[in-house]
């Protein structure tokens, strides 16, 4: 059972929609994925419905929250949610509102940097509006101004950049428990790219069940050490991609970074 458990569509800062992730998912010999993006579940019934087309695929339904502990950006994906609930409706939408507001504040300090951004050519790209900090890269990179994500991020877009903005998050805290009250399953994502372990010890005390011990931008050092510290404390090791839609070599991230669901007993028993 191979599912690769994060993955995002252009509902949040992918390039495709849940029905092209779904058909690039088969297309790679995956039994099933987790849509898990940022601070929304608006592709999730999309997603879902389409593969009642598919007798042997599966979508868990996810979500990836932007968290903030102690000046430190964390996310927190969450797995088998309840995306109905009204509780994780209320929480994304202010998460999301908010992201269309800093959106709206880079875009501005960045025309004040003479890069003018088309603000409604970011928008068409999401079914959601969204306007996150890859997106804007990815406009910055058509009109330009750079000459890859990671330049748009490190000139302008990173905190202590020029035109970097405050996102408002919630507590890993409040994260954790909100996951738990609508029936997910909480684990921290790419623990391996945190600046420091104090987090992840924060997070395993606040009551994750899990961690993504195998990303697409780790080594296999880091795999070794996150996995020795979830076999520690029983935690679930989890695995993804990440993928966002972007081709390198013309190949997707997609299914490169996976977990076989069967060693997952927790997970496995709620696959309908």
């Amino acid at each position: 059972m191979k599912y690769d458990l994060h993955v995002h569509t252009y509902y949040s800062d992918g390039l495709l929609s849940p029905k092209e992730v779904v058909d690039e998912a088969i297309k790679r010999g995956l039994d099933g994925i987790a849509i898990t993006d940022h601070d929304t579940v608006l592709g999730l019934d999309e997603a879902i419905n389409y593969t009642k087309e598919f007798e042997n695929f599966n979508v868990i339904p996810g979500i990836e929250l932007s968290c903030i502990y102690e000046g430190d950006e964390v996310h927190l994906l969450g797995y088998f949610i309840d995306y109905k609930d009204e509780r994780i409706l209320e929480v994304t939408k202010k998460l999301m509102d908010h992201r269309k507001l800093r959106g709206t504040r880079i875009v501005e300090k960045l025309r004040d940097l003479n890069i003018f951004l088309d603000i409604e050519k970011i928008k068409s790209k999401s079914d959601t509006d969204f306007i996150g900090r890859v997106a804007i890269a990815r406009q910055m990179i058509e009109q330009g101004y750079v000459s890859s994500i990671q330049e748009a991020f490190d000139r302008y877009l990173n905190p202590g950049m020029p035109a970097y903005v405050e996102r408002y998050k919630i507590s890993v805290k409040d994260a954790i428990n909100l996951i738990k009250e609508v029936k997910g399953i909480p684990v921290l994502a790419h623990p391996g790219l945190l600046k420091d372990d104090r987090i992840i010890y924060y997070c395993i005390d606040k009551g994750i069940e899990g961690m993504e011990c195998i990303h697409s931008k780790y080594s296999l050092n880091d795999i070794r050490r996150l996995k020795a510290i979830a076999k520690k404390h029983n935690l679930i090791i989890t695995a993804g991609s990440d993928c966002h839609g972007e081709r390198n070599n013309g190949d997707l991230l997609l299914g490169r970074y996976f977990i076989d669901l069967k060693t997952i007993p927790k997970m496995k028993e709620r696959i309908r």
